[in-house]
């Protein structure tokens, strides 16, 4: 499975959208819904109160409308992971202390120009407001509304949900893992807030060209990247303010990579994609050296939420989808300067009985349990082996390592 990539130096309503029979398909079955309206338990009443007073108290954008709320994905995570209600009040706490609340937004969206805003974070209200009006409009069907602004339209939504380094595709999943309207109307607002450039890419097919050098593989081409010294020196600190200077000045060589990656069987190779996602973040790592990347990390969650996603989806939104998480992993593995990947560090790992009850402990137990990333990592890594299962343990190996080593996020650059 491994060994020609060994290291880099060494070579919405689940009846009406699943599609079958067709090769554009990614043929996965959806994961179990929690819908936490109707779950009586302790915990579950915990997480969908502490989830109806972010939505109430707190915005989804904030500090200076550029960090992302992920108060729904610390509090999703570790309630899926078996946390308490105790726990589930800590992040609460904790999350909140930095969060902002709501401001007006300039003024109210329509129907008819709600697209006249997009990519304007001060609107972010606006579109709240807007969604949960289409919400009251719509008998209080979430789907609907979705299915009508997620997926309408020449340009659909669905289409730039990597704006925002993924955050829009992440609560779209928990949207849809925790049956919540309220998670899904934020999920919409703040695609339409982050929304931005790279919505090109999908919704123009002049951009997708055939390559000439075309692989199935995802870490093949990784690998290539990490040896084209046409990205040598090319910035001088890792960070996402990288990336757009990346597609301003750099826009050929990043899309030569895109296309590179020939989607023949949409399955196997999304299959492949996710470990790539779970390699990126843990197989740089040396200990002692650099801390876990922080923004790497988000190409984990972002494989979690498609993931979570494309069973949910009409199947000729899967490969789009997939190709959408691919554009945002190459841009960010060259922003954070093309670390190495040397598989070895996960599959000779050595995890000394520790097994998946441990590193869910970790996570809603451990020293870092109040790390909202740190969590979502875990989880991720947990389902992607529970989605294929986990071949020679690199799934439960890779989530046993970073749990044991992680000791802060790094990444950020100067």
């Amino acid at each position: 499975m491994f060994s020609s990539f060994s290291t880099f130096s060494n070579p919405f309503r689940l009846s009406r959208f699943l599609s079958s029979g067709t090769s554009s398909a990614v043929s996965i079955k959806p994961v179990k819904v929690h819908d936490i309206e109707i779950l009586h338990e302790k915990r579950a009443r915990t997480l969908k109160h502490l989830l109806k007073l972010n939505h109430v108290n707190y915005s989804v954008l904030y500090h200076e409308l550029i960090f992302h709320n992920h108060m729904p994905h610390h509090l999703g995570s570790a309630y899926l992971l078996g946390a308490e209600s105790g726990h589930l009040n800590d992040i609460y706490e904790k999350e909140s202390k930095e969060l902002e609340p709501w401001h007006d937004s300039p003024n109210e969206v329509s129907t008819y120009d709600w697209r006249d805003y997009l990519g304007n974070p001060k609107f972010q209200r606006a579109y709240l407001d807007f969604f949960e009006d289409q919400l009251v409009l719509n008998g209080y069907d979430w789907h609907k509304v979705l299915e009508e602004y997620l997926l309408q339209g020449k340009e659909p939504l669905i289409n730039n949900l990597i704006s925002g380094l993924g955050h829009p595709l992440i609560h779209l999943g928990y949207a849809y893992e925790l049956s919540s309207r309220e998670i899904a109307m934020e999920a919409l607002s703040m695609a339409c807030s982050s929304y931005n450039y790279l919505h090109k890419y999908l919704d123009d097919p002049s951009y997708n060209k055939p390559s000439a050098n075309s692989t199935q593989s995802p870490l093949e081409i990784l690998c290539r990247v990490q040896k084209d010294s046409r990205f040598d020196g090319l910035f001088t600190h890792e960070g996402a303010d990288n990336l757009s200077p990346l597609f301003e000045k750099h826009e050929d060589e990043v899309l030569e990579y895109w296309n590179a990656w020939h989607i023949v069987d949409p399955t196997k190779e999304f299959r492949a994609s996710q470990l790539a996602a779970a390699a990126l973040l843990v197989a740089p790592h040396k200990p002692g050296g650099k801390k876990y990347d922080f923004f790497i990390v988000h190409l984990l969650t972002t494989s979690h939420a498609v993931r979570i996603l494309l069973p949910l989806l009409p199947a000729k939104f899967h490969v789009p989808v997939v190709r959408q998480w691919w554009l945002l992993t190459l841009a960010v593995y060259i922003a954070q300067l093309r670390p190495e990947v040397v598989l070895t560090s996960v599959t000779d790992y050595d995890r000394k009985g520790r097994d998946w009850e441990w590193v869910e402990k970790q996570a809603v137990e451990g020293r870092h349990a109040l790390d909202a990333h740190y969590v979502k990592a875990l989880r991720a890594m947990k389902e992607a082996a529970q989605t294929w299962g986990d071949e020679d343990d690199f799934y439960l190996k890779a989530a046993v390592r970073f749990a044991d080593e992680f000791d802060g996020w790094g990444g950020f650059g100067s």
